[in-house]
């Protein structure tokens, strides 16, 4: 994560922990089935944020350390999350986690892979992780299927200071074919959903870093076309968003 990116989600922390989407159990059951992911097995959350992947795994009892350096979203993760015992907050970047060599049996990094420094963060997990490690990079992707859906991203398309720029759809098979060379990884898609009324989908608009806060121009603009875009496609006032939810997992060291 580039030192630019590590603050952009400073002012944001509220909708994020809020508004973003959580990952499907499926994801850990698909793990455990296939990668043998047993529950004494430690996991390290790169890009952890507020916690939203880390909470997969503590609540199904994993140790997990989770490795944020963004202070606000840091301290949210523990407001959400520190009455788990096994759960470790650390001040630290993807590309120096500053943990002991072969430290964990597992990385995970959840909406965050698309921020790190690729050919430094590969060094540092491959030197965390024991041998034989596994790591999982985990993407929840809106679907622009649906007349709703196709119109919002043009919103965001519109509204967005950088969306097209730090998108992590800029992110290809082949660049994370790449990253893992010479190990290879399974690619698997899950089914995922949020269904909000108004104040939520503003929320989760406003929980993306490329979209303007509420102390920056172009905000009232973006909020008057989110309403008429809620007022048009609203059923029984509420939106649903559905996201095709992305696991990238394999054998890493």
């Amino acid at each position: 994560m580039s030192t630019n990116n590590t603050g952009r989600f400073s002012n944001r922390v509220e909708d994020y922990a809020k508004f973003r989407p959580g990952y499907p159990i499926s994801i850990l059951n698909y793990l455990q089935d296939n990668f043998h992911l047993t529950r004494d097995k430690s996991i390290v959350d790169i890009g952890a944020g507020t916690g939203i992947s880390s909470a997969l795994f503590l609540e199904a009892g994993y140790a997990v350390r989770a490795v944020e350096p963004n202070r606000e979203m840091r301290e949210k993760s523990v407001e959400l999350l520190g009455h788990y015992p096994r759960f470790t907050p650390i001040d630290a970047r993807a590309e120096d986690t500053e943990l002991p060599d072969t430290i964990t049996d597992a990385i995970v990094s959840g909406q965050a892979f698309h921020w790190f420094d690729t050919a430094k963060s590969k060094k540092e997990f491959e030197r965390i992780l024991k041998p034989g490690g596994i790591l999982a990079l985990i993407w929840n992707e809106r679907k622009t299927a649906s007349p709703f859906e196709l119109e919002y991203e043009e919103l965001t398309v519109k509204h967005g200071k950088d969306y097209v720029k730090v998108d992590h759809r800029n992110i290809s098979d082949q660049d994370i074919d790449k990253f893992f060379y010479p190990w290879t990884c399974t690619r698997k898609v899950f089914d995922n959903c949020q269904v909000f009324d108004f104040e939520g989908l503003k929320g989760r608009l406003l929980s993306s870093s490329y979209m303007p806060a509420k102390d920056q121009s172009g905000y009232g603009a973006m909020i008057d076309d989110l309403e008429k875009l809620f007022e048009k496609y609203k059923e029984d006032n509420r939106i649903r968003i559905n996201y095709d939810t992305k696991l990238y997992a394999g054998t890493f060291k």
